[in-house]
């Protein structure tokens, strides 16, 4: 079944959400390192923001983790 734009993004949001958390990095911290202001990286946690290719490579390198990782933790 076809999902939404809103529900993609939210779900891959959660999905770089519990890895930071799983790895104890604050959303601030995260951001700080990742050269991300933090007002976006909320709002990509939430779902409100398509996030870029770009945006997704620095936050993996941060995570240390592939980014199929989150889309496949996204269902993805």
């Amino acid at each position: 079944m076809p999902q939404s734009r809103r529900d993609i993004l939210r779900h891959f949001g959660a999905a770089i959400r519990q890895e930071r958390k799983r790895q104890g990095i604050s959303q601030e911290q995260l951001a700080l390192i990742a050269e991300i202001d933090r007002g976006y990286m909320g709002a990509v946690e939430r779902g409100e923001e398509n996030i870029s290719l770009l945006s997704i490579q620095k936050i993996t390198s941060v995570l240390k983790v592939k980014p199929s990782v989150l889309l496949d933790n996204a269902g993805y």
